[in-house]
């Protein structure tokens, strides 16, 4: 046989997959939407973040001004309690500024006291109860501006109440009534350090009262730095 060359397989074309290159023009649009899209959504995220922040400078220059307007009469300037004795129905004495260290709300009235000194005396026990935890750094005064003894049915219903007999001249010399009205037709808000510095519209019915409720929580909150539950000791 003549000899015949060695099985030599033929070459095959070499498997090349070609990619084209991207075009500049595309990826840099590509690049500067992801730029902006990516900016949007870190937008969104900081004006999430900043909402509290946004809302509570809003409420305070905007909606907390014009919705201040309060229920009571701002005493301006503030008295302070004045340097006198006291005493209870038992006939203890004590310093009125002893009743420092709590929220003080003060009625006025004869130990008499007429069907309006009982309806000042009950929206004082009501409103007092109506703060609830809260009602633990006020309390809830009647001054008694005569010697006359108070009726025993009338204080059965003065258990949580700080009763105390102070003279008629005394109590004028701190408190006032508005023009043209009388001192017992006011209800009085003494503030923890010892000063008068609200008095509230004269007559208060029950319907009115959840208006000086709100003004004495308003109090409450605004002075719950510095303001604390209960004093050493109570008379």
């Amino acid at each position: 046989m003549p000899n015949q060359p060695p099985n030599i397989d033929k070459p095959h074309a070499l498997g090349l997959t070609v990619y084209d290159l991207p075009d500049p023009a595309t990826v840099a649009d590509d690049d500067a939407r992801r730029t902006v899209a990516g900016r949007w959504r870190m937008m969104f995220v900081l004006l999430i973040c900043a909402a509290p922040v946004v809302a509570s400078y809003l409420t305070f220059y905007v909606i907390r001004p014009a919705s201040l307007n309060s229920f009571g009469t701002l005493i301006q300037p503030v008295k302070a309690l004045p340097a006198v004795q006291v005493t209870n129905l038992q006939g203890a004495s004590l310093a009125l500024p002893s009743l420092k260290d709590q929220w003080l709300l003060i009625s006025v009235a004869p130990a008499s006291c007429d069907a309006a000194c009982q309806q000042n005396l009950y929206l004082q026990r009501q409103i007092r109860a109506a703060l609830g935890r809260e009602k633990d750094r006020t309390d809830w005064v009647w001054l008694v501006s005569d010697e006359a003894p108070v009726d025993e049915q009338l204080r059965a219903g003065l258990t949580e109440a700080l009763v105390l007999r102070m003279p008629q001249a005394q109590i004028e010399q701190w408190l006032a009534p508005e023009a043209g009205h009388a001192l017992a037709e006011h209800l009085y808000l003494v503030d923890p350090r010892g000063n008068w510095m609200m008095r509230f519209p004269a007559n208060l019915t029950t319907e009115q009262a959840p208006k000086l409720r709100r003004d004495w929580e308003r109090l409450l909150r605004a002075s719950v730095s510095w303001d604390k539950a209960g004093r050493p000791s109570t008379p």
